[in-house]
Parts: structure tokens; C-alpha cells; sequence
């Protein structure tokens, strides 16, 4: 599948994406690549942040491919229920967080809990970081088993966010490239 050929919806966590983010670059770079912004990006609820997700699903003109960033991975597979059938055509999951026993989320992280574990229904990689202060890399790994993600390990790389180096980040660019050509 070409980028051309789907509609690229991109889900940051907590407090949004800023401008130097990789999804934010990301956004920008693909024609068919778009933010779903939330309205309360600093106070997460998890009901509006699904719902969000859920209606840029149901209004997307083509096949969709979502790439979920922290909290964004959270809302998604709690969204996945919702959405329309053989529409999401794949997922890229990156630095999940731990909402169920990670302790030094906020409170507001925590009512995405608990986190769902049943099969996807689109082929998803669930990228983690072996460093990540937010979800340990075997917890991480867990959650993909469970959903049928492959895994990829992004080595010591912190949240995979501005803060721990990854700007632009085009190593994950290169990645989403070579799972769309297999979608």
C-alpha cells in the first residue's frame, strides 16, 4: 500500500504533539497525513478521546493506517471496538504507556485503564523502547503478543519523543514504509 492510497491518521498522547514531534513532521510530510486533534489534549477523557478517534475512522474517504503515539496507542485499542469493519487496514503503535501499574503516570492516564488485550483485527507493530520510563520493554511486548502486533525494539530510546532525541525521527519513517508495503 502506497500513502497515496490511504488516509494516514496520526494520534498523539498526552499534552499533543509540539511542533518539532516526530508525528507533528510526519503530518506534514505525508499528503494523505493528518493530526486527530482532541479537544483537551492536557485532561484526557478517555470516552471523547476514543470518540474522536472512532469519527476520523467512520469520515475517512479511503483505507486508513493509524499511527498512535504514548496515550494515542491507549485510546486506539480501546477505540478499536468502534470502528467500522476492514476500514483500519494497519497500526503503528509506538511507545505505548503502562497505564495499569506504571507509577509515575498522572491520574487523569490512569482512567484509560485497564488496557484491552484481544486480537486485533488489522495488522499493527507495537514499537518499544527497552528504556522507555512510561511501560517496561517486556510489558510492551506483552501487550503486542496479545493483540497480534509484531514487536519492534527501538533499543535504549527513551519515550521515543522530542525529549529523548527522536524529532524527526527517520528511522520510524523508514519502518512505516516497509509495513505499508506488506499491507
Amino acid at each position: 500500500m502506497k500513502t497515496a492510497d490511504c488516509d494516514i491518521l496520526i494520534l498523539p498522547g498526552l499534552g499533543g504533539s509540539d511542533d518539532g514531534h516526530w508525528q507533528v513532521r510526519w503530518a506534514s510530510r505525508l499528503s494523505t497525513g493528518r493530526v486527530v486533534e482532541q479537544a483537551d489534549w492536557h485532561n484526557p477523557d478517555p470516552e471523547a478521546w476514543c470518540g474522536r478517534i472512532v469519527e476520523a475512522v467512520t469520515q475517512a474517504t479511503r483505507p486508513v493506517i493509524l499511527i498512535a503515539h504514548s496515550l494515542g496507542v491507549v485510546a486506539t485499542i480501546l477505540a478499536v471496538p468502534a470502528f467500522p469493519t476492514g476500514v483500519v487496514r494497519g497500526a503503528v503503535l509506538v511507545a505505548l504507556p503502562d497505564v495499569e501499574t506504571t507509577p509515575n503516570l498522572p491520574d487523569a492516564v490512569r482512567r484509560f485503564a485497564p488496557i484491552p488485550r484481544r486480537p486485533l483485527p488489522f495488522p499493527a507493530l507495537v514499537v518499544a523502547s527497552r528504556d522507555d520510563p512510561y511501560c517496561s520493554y517486556a510489558r510492551a511486548e506483552g501487550f503486542a503478543l496479545a493483540w497480534g502486533a509484531t514487536t519492534v525494539d527501538a533499543g535504549h530510546s527513551g519515550h521515543i519523543n522530542i525529549a529523548s532525541g527522536h524529532g524527526p525521527w527517520p528511522e520510524g519513517l523508514m519502518r512505516l514504509a516497509g509495513f505499508m508495503k506488506d499491507l
